[in-house]
């Protein structure tokens, strides 16, 4: 088994004959106007309408139009179906409009309609408490293990000269910072996440989805004694890093402005759908969308 980009039309082809089929599945709480904003990252650059503005190649747009009061006023989208529309085809359906920072009309360049590498929406929300998420990653894990087996004073942790020197590029998928076995143990961390949620915190309604590179797991019982804020999940945070040694992110479980890839979207980089899992014994291979098996 090996990974590669998903081609441009690839990428169309899902969001427009697959994902479609998955809405009705996701999360209750990710709706057209729930989450506070949507976002888009494009392997290029997109230019906007305004001259001398830098190309983008990360947007976010929000789901409401507020007022000086952070009142909401009216929805960027009306229903899923915009969300649809604006994920496939995103300068021609860009919320913004006509505004000097909306992404460029695609007939008036000579380049087509940029596709979305990736689809995340916001964990803040608009309906109910921030949304708690930890995020752990192959390549955290495939990082650990290679300083440990590279005892050279000389090569620093976070370079690709480490990744090299414990063979983890060579080892498949060949050419990622992260071997097979670093995704597996992401997920089995999951896993262990989920369990630690539900025996410690009590935890009645969790979800564990791999993200194509590691996973994301959801503690989302919204907890009115504190509603999981920002103290508590430093707290959370500790406890997952210390006493447990889970190699997570502690910045996507603390940072209210952060972002998640939407379940069920594409993780163009590696042709993967995001997928809510049930086991650790969960076959990545099942996550390849069939218009790119085809």
């Amino acid at each position: 088994m090996s990974w590669r980009q998903a081609t441009c039309e690839e990428i169309y082809r899902y969001y427009t004959e697959e994902f479609p089929s998955y809405v009705d599945e996701l999360p209750s709480f990710i709706t057209a106007q729930g989450p506070k904003q949507y976002a888009l990252a494009f392997r290029e650059p997109h230019p906007v309408r305004k001259d001398g503005v830098p190309d983008k190649d990360f947007i976010r747009r929000d789901t409401w139009q507020t007022n000086t009061s952070r009142e909401r006023t009216s929805a960027a989208f009306h229903d899923f179906d915009d969300i649809l529309e604006f994920i496939r085809n995103p300068a021609r359906n860009d919320p913004l409009g006509r505004s000097d920072f909306a992404l460029a009309d695609p007939d008036l360049l000579e380049k087509p309609d940029p596709r979305p590498d990736a689809v995340y929406y916001a964990l803040d929300h608009w309906e109910r408490p921030w949304v708690l998420l930890v995020d752990i990653d192959a390549k955290t894990i495939a990082r650990e293990r290679a300083a440990q087996a590279v005892l050279d004073e000389d090569v620093t942790e976070d370079s690709e000269e480490l990744l090299d020197a414990a063979g983890i590029l060579e080892a498949d998928p060949a050419g990622y910072p992260y071997s097979f076995a670093d995704i597996e143990r992401a997920i089995e961390y999951g896993f262990e996440v989920r369990d630690i949620f539900e025996n410690d915190f009590n935890a009645e309604d969790t979800m564990v989805v791999y993200s194509g590179q590691g996973v994301h797991v959801y503690l989302l019982d919204t907890d009115p004694a504190h509603r999981y804020d920002a103290k508590s999940r430093e707290v959370l945070n500790d406890l997952l890093q210390e006493t447990y040694e889970i190699p997570i992110d502690p910045v996507v479980t603390a940072d209210r402005r952060r972002v998640a890839r939407l379940p069920y979207s594409l993780h163009a980089d590696v042709c993967s759908i995001v997928t809510p899992i049930e086991s650790p014994s969960f076959d990545i291979r099942s996550a390849i969308p069939e218009v790119i098996q085809s």
